[in-house]
Protein backbone atom coordinates (compact mmCIF):
# COMPACT_ATOMS: atom_id res chain seq x y z
CA UNK A 1 0.00 0.00 0.00
CA UNK A 2 1.50 3.49 -1.22
CA UNK A 3 1.10 5.75 1.94
CA UNK A 4 -1.18 9.47 0.41
CA UNK A 5 0.04 11.27 2.91
CA UNK A 6 1.24 14.41 2.01
CA UNK A 7 4.01 16.83 3.74
CA UNK A 8 5.11 20.57 3.38
CA UNK A 9 8.20 21.72 2.71
CA UNK A 10 8.30 23.40 6.28
CA UNK A 11 6.78 20.34 7.64
CA UNK A 12 9.41 17.47 6.55
CA UNK A 13 11.87 19.64 7.60
CA UNK A 14 10.86 21.19 11.03
CA UNK A 15 12.61 21.32 13.92
CA UNK A 16 11.80 20.41 17.45
CA UNK A 17 14.43 21.73 20.11
CA UNK A 18 14.75 18.86 23.12
CA UNK A 19 15.35 21.08 25.99
CA UNK A 20 14.85 18.24 28.22
CA UNK A 21 17.33 16.91 30.72
CA UNK A 22 18.82 13.37 30.29
CA UNK A 23 16.50 11.77 32.46
CA UNK A 24 13.03 13.60 31.21
CA UNK A 25 14.30 12.03 27.76
CA UNK A 26 14.76 8.87 29.11
CA UNK A 27 11.56 8.65 30.91
CA UNK A 28 9.77 9.72 27.56
CA UNK A 29 10.31 6.38 26.39
CA UNK A 30 8.70 4.58 29.88
CA UNK A 31 5.50 4.10 31.45
CA UNK A 32 5.28 2.97 35.30
CA UNK A 33 9.18 2.00 34.58
CA UNK A 34 8.30 -0.52 32.09
CA UNK A 35 8.42 0.48 27.93
CA UNK A 36 7.35 -1.30 24.92
CA UNK A 37 9.10 0.45 21.76
CA UNK A 38 8.56 -0.13 18.32
CA UNK A 39 11.44 -0.34 15.75
CA UNK A 40 10.26 0.55 12.15
CA UNK A 41 14.28 1.25 11.49
CA UNK A 42 14.47 -2.09 9.15
CA UNK A 43 14.85 -0.39 6.18
CA UNK A 44 18.39 0.16 5.75
CA UNK A 45 18.50 -3.44 6.85
CA UNK A 46 16.41 -6.02 5.38
CA UNK A 47 13.40 -6.07 2.98
CA UNK A 48 10.50 -4.65 4.96
CA UNK A 49 6.98 -6.15 3.77
CA UNK A 50 4.94 -4.55 6.32
CA UNK A 51 6.04 -1.10 6.08
CA UNK A 52 4.77 -0.26 3.19
CA UNK A 53 3.41 2.66 5.14
CA UNK A 54 4.82 3.31 8.50
CA UNK A 55 2.45 6.91 9.12
CA UNK A 56 -0.60 4.63 9.16
CA UNK A 57 0.95 1.64 11.22
CA UNK A 58 2.08 4.43 13.71
CA UNK A 59 -1.32 5.77 13.96
CA UNK A 60 -2.93 2.16 14.40
CA UNK A 61 -0.38 0.92 17.17
CA UNK A 62 0.08 4.18 18.92
CA UNK A 63 -1.87 3.49 22.06
CA UNK A 64 -0.02 0.67 22.49
CA UNK A 65 3.07 1.35 21.87
CA UNK A 66 5.51 4.38 24.30
CA UNK A 67 8.26 4.42 21.63
CA UNK A 68 9.52 4.09 17.80
CA UNK A 69 13.17 3.37 16.98
CA UNK A 70 13.26 5.33 13.19
CA UNK A 71 15.92 6.49 10.37
CA UNK A 72 16.11 9.77 9.52
CA UNK A 73 13.88 10.21 6.58
CA UNK A 74 11.20 8.73 8.73
CA UNK A 75 11.35 10.93 11.50
CA UNK A 76 12.30 13.88 9.32
CA UNK A 77 8.71 13.49 8.25
CA UNK A 78 6.84 11.72 10.85
CA UNK A 79 7.07 13.97 14.02
CA UNK A 80 3.81 14.92 14.27
CA UNK A 81 2.91 11.76 14.61
CA UNK A 82 5.32 10.95 17.35
CA UNK A 83 4.30 13.16 19.54
CA UNK A 84 3.81 12.29 23.16
CA UNK A 85 6.21 9.15 22.34
CA UNK A 86 9.85 8.50 23.07
CA UNK A 87 11.60 9.10 19.56
CA UNK A 88 14.71 6.86 19.37
CA UNK A 89 16.86 7.83 16.23
CA UNK A 90 18.83 4.98 14.48
CA UNK A 91 22.52 6.35 13.85
CA UNK A 92 23.85 3.35 11.76
CA UNK A 93 23.14 1.30 8.59
CA UNK A 94 23.23 -2.15 10.04
CA UNK A 95 23.36 -3.79 6.55
CA UNK A 96 23.76 -7.28 7.23
CA UNK A 97 24.29 -8.20 3.55
CA UNK A 98 27.95 -6.48 3.97
CA UNK A 99 29.77 -9.63 5.60
CA UNK A 100 27.29 -12.24 5.29
CA UNK A 101 27.83 -12.78 8.68
CA UNK A 102 24.91 -10.14 10.48
CA UNK A 103 27.91 -7.85 11.44
CA UNK A 104 27.64 -5.23 9.28
CA UNK A 105 27.46 -1.93 10.94
CA UNK A 106 27.70 1.89 9.19
CA UNK A 107 27.91 4.85 11.63
CA UNK A 108 25.79 7.46 9.78
CA UNK A 109 24.77 9.93 12.16
CA UNK A 110 25.23 11.04 15.58
CA UNK A 111 23.54 13.60 18.15
CA UNK A 112 23.20 16.59 16.14
CA UNK A 113 20.96 14.81 13.48
CA UNK A 114 18.87 13.62 16.82
CA UNK A 115 18.39 17.18 17.93
CA UNK A 116 17.45 18.11 14.91
CA UNK A 117 14.38 16.03 14.65
CA UNK A 118 13.63 16.25 18.17
CA UNK A 119 14.87 12.46 18.80
CA UNK A 120 14.74 12.15 23.04
CA UNK A 121 17.06 8.63 22.32
CA UNK A 122 19.02 7.20 19.76
CA UNK A 123 20.49 3.54 19.07
CA UNK A 124 23.49 1.69 17.83
CA UNK A 125 24.35 -1.68 17.20
CA UNK A 126 27.14 -3.52 19.24
CA UNK A 127 28.53 -6.84 18.03
CA UNK A 128 30.92 -8.25 21.11
CA UNK A 129 32.88 -10.92 18.83
CA UNK A 130 32.01 -9.95 15.44
CA UNK A 131 33.66 -9.31 12.43
CA UNK A 132 33.98 -5.61 12.70
CA UNK A 133 34.28 -5.60 16.69
CA UNK A 134 37.10 -2.87 17.32
CA UNK A 135 35.65 0.20 14.68
CA UNK A 136 31.87 -0.65 15.77
CA UNK A 137 33.05 -0.56 19.67
CA UNK A 138 34.85 2.65 18.80
CA UNK A 139 31.46 3.42 17.07
CA UNK A 140 29.19 3.21 20.16
CA UNK A 141 31.87 4.68 22.36
CA UNK A 142 32.24 8.03 20.35
CA UNK A 143 28.40 8.13 20.06
CA UNK A 144 27.95 7.76 24.02
CA UNK A 145 31.11 10.18 24.38
CA UNK A 146 29.18 12.57 21.80
CA UNK A 147 25.48 12.19 24.06
CA UNK A 148 26.87 13.62 27.28
CA UNK A 149 27.27 16.60 25.90
CA UNK A 150 23.49 17.30 24.91
CA UNK A 151 21.64 14.91 27.38
CA UNK A 152 20.61 12.33 24.56
CA UNK A 153 20.74 8.83 25.90
CA UNK A 154 22.15 6.11 24.22
CA UNK A 155 20.57 2.83 23.73
CA UNK A 156 22.54 -0.13 22.56
CA UNK A 157 21.38 -2.71 20.44
CA UNK A 158 24.19 -5.69 21.58
CA UNK A 159 24.49 -8.87 19.99
CA UNK A 160 26.78 -11.47 20.37
CA UNK A 161 28.87 -12.11 16.54
CA UNK A 162 26.15 -10.37 14.92
CA UNK A 163 22.09 -9.80 13.80
CA UNK A 164 20.42 -13.38 13.48
CA UNK A 165 23.42 -15.37 15.08
CA UNK A 166 21.11 -17.29 17.22
CA UNK A 167 23.61 -19.61 17.93
CA UNK A 168 25.82 -17.87 19.42
CA UNK A 169 23.10 -16.12 21.61
CA UNK A 170 23.84 -17.58 24.52
CA UNK A 171 23.26 -17.46 28.32
CA UNK A 172 27.79 -16.85 28.88
CA UNK A 173 27.62 -14.71 25.75
CA UNK A 174 24.59 -12.60 26.21
CA UNK A 175 25.29 -11.87 29.45
CA UNK A 176 29.01 -10.42 28.39
CA UNK A 177 27.18 -8.23 25.97
CA UNK A 178 24.98 -7.12 28.42
CA UNK A 179 27.50 -6.03 30.89
CA UNK A 180 30.03 -4.75 27.82
CA UNK A 181 27.27 -2.14 27.01
CA UNK A 182 26.53 -0.73 30.12
CA UNK A 183 30.18 -0.86 31.29
CA UNK A 184 30.59 1.44 28.32
CA UNK A 185 27.82 3.95 29.58
CA UNK A 186 24.59 3.51 27.57
CA UNK A 187 21.51 4.24 29.37
CA UNK A 188 19.40 1.18 28.17
CA UNK A 189 20.43 -2.34 26.91
CA UNK A 190 18.50 -4.47 24.02
CA UNK A 191 19.56 -7.82 23.69
CA UNK A 192 18.16 -10.74 22.54
CA UNK A 193 16.55 -13.17 25.00
CA UNK A 194 18.99 -16.22 24.76
CA UNK A 195 18.46 -19.40 22.78
CA UNK A 196 17.66 -22.14 25.11
CA UNK A 197 18.32 -20.17 28.30
CA UNK A 198 15.69 -19.79 31.32
CA UNK A 199 13.70 -17.60 33.18
CA UNK A 200 16.68 -17.60 35.74
CA UNK A 201 18.92 -17.69 33.45
CA UNK A 202 17.72 -14.26 31.88
CA UNK A 203 17.31 -12.82 36.02
CA UNK A 204 20.46 -13.20 36.58
CA UNK A 205 21.93 -11.15 33.21
CA UNK A 206 19.40 -8.50 34.54
CA UNK A 207 20.73 -8.85 38.17
CA UNK A 208 24.02 -8.14 36.60
CA UNK A 209 23.34 -5.17 34.62
CA UNK A 210 23.04 -1.42 36.64
CA UNK A 211 20.75 -0.03 33.63
CA UNK A 212 17.49 -1.30 31.98
CA UNK A 213 17.48 -4.10 29.84
CA UNK A 214 14.85 -4.56 27.17
CA UNK A 215 14.41 -7.41 24.57
CA UNK A 216 14.10 -7.73 21.52
CA UNK A 217 12.42 -9.81 19.12
CA UNK A 218 13.95 -11.06 16.29
CA UNK A 219 12.91 -12.66 12.96
CA UNK A 220 9.08 -12.96 12.71
CA UNK A 221 7.97 -16.68 14.73
CA UNK A 222 4.83 -17.12 13.31
CA UNK A 223 3.62 -17.79 16.61
CA UNK A 224 1.85 -16.02 18.97
CA UNK A 225 1.96 -18.33 21.92
CA UNK A 226 6.02 -18.34 21.33
CA UNK A 227 5.89 -14.50 21.03
CA UNK A 228 3.99 -13.93 23.73
CA UNK A 229 5.24 -16.53 25.79
CA UNK A 230 8.94 -15.64 25.76
CA UNK A 231 7.72 -11.91 26.56
CA UNK A 232 5.99 -13.09 29.50
CA UNK A 233 9.73 -14.94 31.00
CA UNK A 234 11.42 -11.99 30.23
CA UNK A 235 9.49 -9.42 32.24
CA UNK A 236 9.16 -11.83 35.33
CA UNK A 237 13.40 -11.99 34.79
CA UNK A 238 13.14 -8.21 35.70
CA UNK A 239 13.52 -6.86 31.68
CA UNK A 240 12.31 -3.20 31.42
CA UNK A 241 10.17 -3.80 28.98
CA UNK A 242 10.30 -4.75 24.85
CA UNK A 243 11.81 -3.34 21.81
CA UNK A 244 9.87 -5.42 19.32
CA UNK A 245 9.32 -4.95 15.03
CA UNK A 246 8.97 -7.34 12.71
CA UNK A 247 7.09 -9.60 15.41
CA UNK A 248 4.48 -6.80 15.11
CA UNK A 249 4.24 -5.21 11.91
CA UNK A 250 4.98 -8.14 9.67
CA UNK A 251 1.87 -9.93 11.75
CA UNK A 252 -1.64 -10.38 10.23
CA UNK A 253 -3.13 -7.73 12.74
CA UNK A 254 -0.18 -5.16 14.45
CA UNK A 255 -2.58 -3.65 16.48
CA UNK A 256 -4.04 -7.17 17.98
CA UNK A 257 -0.16 -7.71 18.93
CA UNK A 258 1.06 -4.64 19.84
CA UNK A 259 -2.36 -4.39 22.62
CA UNK A 260 -0.94 -7.83 23.37
CA UNK A 261 2.25 -7.27 24.69
CA UNK A 262 1.65 -4.19 26.19
CA UNK A 263 -0.74 -6.05 28.74
CA UNK A 264 2.03 -8.54 29.51
CA UNK A 265 4.68 -5.61 29.57
CA UNK A 266 2.44 -2.95 31.62
CA UNK A 267 -0.51 -5.11 33.10
CA UNK A 268 1.31 -7.99 33.81
CA UNK A 269 -1.20 -10.37 32.10
CA UNK A 270 -0.31 -13.72 31.53
CA UNK A 271 0.08 -15.50 28.17
CA UNK A 272 -3.40 -17.00 28.43
CA UNK A 273 -5.19 -13.84 28.63
CA UNK A 274 -3.25 -12.11 26.22
CA UNK A 275 -4.04 -14.98 23.52
CA UNK A 276 -7.82 -14.42 24.67
CA UNK A 277 -7.05 -10.24 24.22
CA UNK A 278 -6.08 -11.29 20.80
CA UNK A 279 -9.97 -12.01 19.88
CA UNK A 280 -11.15 -9.28 21.27
CA UNK A 281 -12.68 -6.33 19.44
CA UNK A 282 -11.12 -2.82 19.02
Amino acid sequence: MQSDRRFTSAEMHATVPNSMSRQDNLESFFRDGKTVILPIDHGVAVPVPGLENPFQLIEDVNPYVDGFVVNLGLALRCGDLLTGKGICLRTDVYNTRLTGKGAGSINVYGCSEAEMVGATGVMNMLFPGGENEEAITQNCADLISESLDVDIPVILETLPVGLGQSKHYTVENIGFAVRLAAEMGADVVKTAYPTNGTVDDFKAIVDSCFVPVIVLGGAPMGNDLDLLSMVSDAMKAGAAGIAIGRNVWQHPNPMAIARSLSAIVHEGAKVEEALMLMKEPF
